[in-house]
């Protein structure tokens, strides 16, 4: 009743469309679930995200969740996300579709699941690195250990908004580096991010790793634009 009472005067949105959530809906609505757009990549081995790192980067695999448009629900989802201090919807998405990539053989095996860093003065203001809490859904739904120390981000890179696509990649190249090169040698990898555009900064992350001696690597995002 107390919870009722407060739901009553404080009632619980979804951050998606904004409706008022119903007694057995968490944290996205039942609609949302049902009409935000899957891409379904993870069971398409040639997809488009794929294609992105095609000659760039040798990967295993590549996918992200949901296509996103301007306004719609997902990138309100990622808003709400990433600075309305909801770390709670990267851990639920992380969840949802961890049990969904259980059902590709390319991405259940990964042995360990590795966010892209955030900048430290970044995390601080935001409090949270939104590809860790993606990566701790994932974690939860998957045998993978997810490890959040390993790959670490140098300095700030500058925004990559309006940068053309070279000049993406020479903004992240050196930005990145391996803390433990010899806890991820050997290891199969899932790296994970929340959207993936142009691919620059998962290209440079990936790389790092496969120099450090992994044998494999996948990636899996939140959200590529739609197509």
């Amino acid at each position: 009743m107390i919870r009722e009472t407060l739901h009553l005067f404080f009632p619980r949105l979804c951050p998606a469309c904004g409706n008022a959530l119903l007694r057995k809906e968490t944290l996205i609505c039942f609609a949302c679930h049902y009409r935000m757009p899957r891409t379904n990549y993870h069971l398409q081995e040639d997809n488009p995200i794929a294609r992105i790192f095609w000659g760039r980067v040798p990967l295993t695999g590549a996918a992200a969740y949901y296509f996103f448009r301007k306004e719609g629900r997902v990138q309100r989802l990622l808003h709400e996300l990433k600075y309305k201090g909801k770390p709670e919807i990267g851990r639920e998405i992380g969840r949802l579709y961890g049990k969904e990539l259980l059902n590709s053989d390319t991405f259940s095996s990964s042995e360990l699941i590795i966010p892209v860093p955030l900048h430290p003065a970044k995390k601080v203001i935001r409090g949270y690195n939104q590809s860790d809490v993606f990566g701790e859904g994932l974690a939860e739904a998957m045998p993978g250990e997810l490890i959040t120390d390993i790959l670490v981000r140098r300095y700030n890179s500058e925004t990559q908004t309006r940068k053309s696509r070279f000049d993406r990649w020479e903004n992240v190249e050196t930005v990145f580096g391996i803390a433990s090169p010899d806890a991820i040698r050997g290891k199969r990898i899932l790296l994970v991010d929340d959207v993936v555009t142009t691919g620059a900064t998962l290209e440079s992350c990936a790389q790092h790793l496969l120099k450090a001696g992994a044998i494999s690597l996948s990636i899996a995002c939140i959200a590529a634009p739609s197509r």
